[in-house]
Order: C-alpha cells, then structure tokens, then sequence
C-alpha cells in the first residue's frame, strides 16, 4: 500500500485517461451447488482431519477467467464505439474494487467488509474496466444489513473488530493467503482446518439465500481438495503441489506456505483427538529444509 500510495483512490494517476470505471460482478458457486450449500459447509468444518479450501479456489483460477470475459466485453464494446482506451483488472492492482463496486450500484458493504447484492448475496468476484470515456454513473444502493451482526459474531478470530471494520492481522483468509510468516501462535487454534481461506462470514450471511450459480464451467471443482484428507494434502511434494494446483489460485501461495497451513490443521487435529497417522505425518516433515515448516510442525507435535 505505501508502494502505490493515492494510486488507489485516485484511477487516473494508475491508468492516465481515466475517465470512468465500469464495474462488473461475476458469480462463482458452481453450478451443481445444493439448495442447502451452507449446511453443507459447515459440515466440512465439523471434521478435522479434512481439509476446508475456501469455495472460491475450488475451480480454475478466478483472475483469468474474469480477466478473459472483461476482455471480450471490450471487444464486443469496440465494435460499437470504435476506437477507444482501456485497461480491465480483477484484484490485480491497486485498484478499490469494493468501493468502486458500492458506489456504482453493484451492492452495498456488508459488516464484514464484503460486497452484497439483494438478488445475489456476496458469492461473487469482482472487476473493473478503466475506461476514457465519460458515461453516466449508476447511483449505489442502500445497505440492508440492518441490525445483523452475524458476521461478527461468528468469526473464528473476532477479524471484523468494528462494522465495516477488518483486522487483517485477524483474518484466516489473510493468514493462509497472503501472510508469508509465522501464523501468530493465539491465532492457530482458532484457525481449525481451514488450509485456503475462510468463508464463514459469508456463510452466515442470510443474504447468501440468494446467491447465484454460475453458468461457467470454470468454477466446478477442479481436484477433490473440499473433501480430502488434511493427511493426505501434507504428503504432496513439491512436484505434486505444482501439479495439482496448475490453474489454480491456491498455487500462488506455495508448497512452503501450504504445509505451513496444513502444519497448523493437523495441530488442531491432534487437540481434538489423538490419531497415529497425523502424528506419522508430521513427524515426516519434522526436519524440512524450511524453518518455517519446521516452526509450525514443532508446534502441532507439541
């Protein structure tokens, strides 16, 4: 953030010409998900000795797919209007893409920071198109979270500290994704088996009874990691890693950080209950080259 300072808030010092942003949504449940699909996941919550993987990076990666479909937008926009400037992100850039999203109608900010929409909840990606053209502007939406707190509430964590106000120092979707350290020791034991990401503010919200599936294929899941073992996941290797997650967000994060993750879920594995497979496991990796991984399975052994 200090490397791109008011680039943020201000499109036409990241893209000069600026002139307008469209905003676009994208859904991502797949389009096999159940009626009850928040049951569902919590269920996968309740056993922990299996993995939970954030519903989002359970398919293909979602920067090229979106970043793709934006792209043809354009095109199909060119053919219309001629010649014209424009740059399309997804979460690629210093870009304020759920301020941008509110104020241009997509949605208003949930407590938990999260976009939501009346007829679409929250299960969606977000992104823009940069554009040198003056358009209208679209007007924003009133919030309808009311006095609903849930997601505060319910946050393994206690993240969302405020409404409208996230720790991300607090946050498991931050910790597993984008922190390359040492997961703070208070912190683990609330974390359960979540490896890649967290949904449970989300699956709280009773706006999410109107989340939408999506018509691509892109978002089935990709490898049955939503139902694998946290055993299992630990003895990829390096190769394997790679190989499985190829398309994948989750591949972003690395073989380091993903034992990382997993070290710390069989850790609260073993608090719930003794098994010899999870201990065989972690002793297997007690002497990885990384000091990291090491930390981590130091930890869960103890």
């Amino acid at each position: 953030m200090a490397e791109h300072g008011m680039k943020r808030a201000r499109p036409a010092q990241l893209v000069a010409g600026t002139v307008s942003v469209i905003t676009a949504r994208m859904d991502y449940l797949p389009t096999n998900t159940p009626t009850q699909w928040q049951t569902v996941e919590w269920e996968r919550l309740r056993h922990p000795l299996g993995a939970y993987v954030s519903l989002y990076a359970r398919g293909r990666d979602y920067h090229k797919v979106m970043r793709s479909r934006l792209q043809k937008l354009c095109h199909t926009i060119s053919q219309e209007l001629g010649p014209w400037g424009y740059r399309v992100f997804t979460d690629s850039a210093p870009v304020l893409e759920a301020e941008l999203a509110v104020r241009s109608g997509l949605g208003w900010r949930g407590k938990h920071t999260v976009v939501v929409n009346r007829t679409a909840g929250s299960m969606f990606f977000l992104g823009e198109i940069f554009v040198d053209v003056a358009l209208p502007h679209s007007l924003p939406v009133t919030s309808h979270c009311g006095t609903c707190c849930s997601c505060m509430n319910v946050c393994p964590t206690q993240a969302i500290v405020a409404p409208y106000q996230l720790d991300a120092r607090r946050c498991i979707s931050y910790l597993t994704i984008e922190h390359t350290g040492v997961i703070p020791l208070e912190l683990r034991p609330l974390m359960g088996n979540r490896i890649y990401g967290c949904d449970d503010c989300q699956l709280i919200c009773p706006w999410n009874k109107f989340a939408q599936r999506s018509a691509l294929s892109d978002f089935e899941e990709r490898n049955p990691l939503a139902s694998e073992q946290l055993v299992t996941l630990f003895g990829w290797s390096e190769d394997e890693f790679l190989h499985r997650t190829e398309g994948s967000p989750i591949r972003r994060i690395g073989h380091e950080r993903w034992l990382r993750n997993i070290a710390v879920a069989l850790g609260n594995a073993l608090r719930a209950e003794q098994h010899p497979a999870v201990v065989a496991a972690l002793l297997q990796h007690a002497r990885h080259p990384s000091a990291l991984v090491r930390a981590h399975v130091a930890w869960a052994l103890s």
